[in-house]
């Protein structure tokens, strides 16, 4: 798959492992898994692929967030995209990734 960062630290995150923004500290550990799952999805030909993955826990949102897909970094984290095809090929835009509420535990 194609990815597409909107955000400018979440490009950074993937490809230095820290931003420029103080706003957006993340552990060292949250940041390795965020790579990950980012290299999970690169690796990926279709989204279908992620659904036999377990580990990632995804599934298209619901409510105010319609349209919007997600896989976890881990119990606490989780990356929103949207998925989009685009001439046969999956784009895959990474939106946010955002602390869950303990709602979610």
């Amino acid at each position: 798959m194609v990815i597409s960062f909107a955000k400018e630290y979440l490009r950074e995150l993937y490809e230095c492992g820290r931003t420029s923004d103080k706003k957006y500290r993340f552990q060292p550990h949250i940041v390795s898994r965020y790579q990950l799952r980012i290299k999970t999805l690169e690796r990926a030909v279709g989204i279908e692929e992620l659904f036999p993955l377990k580990s990632l826990h995804y599934e298209v949102l619901k409510g105010d967030k319609v349209g919007i897909s997600s896989i976890r970094v881990n119990d606490q984290y989780r990356i929103e995209f949207t998925v989009k095809q685009f001439m046969g090929e999956t784009l895959v835009t990474i939106c946010n990734i955002l602390e869950l509420s303990n709602h979610y535990n």
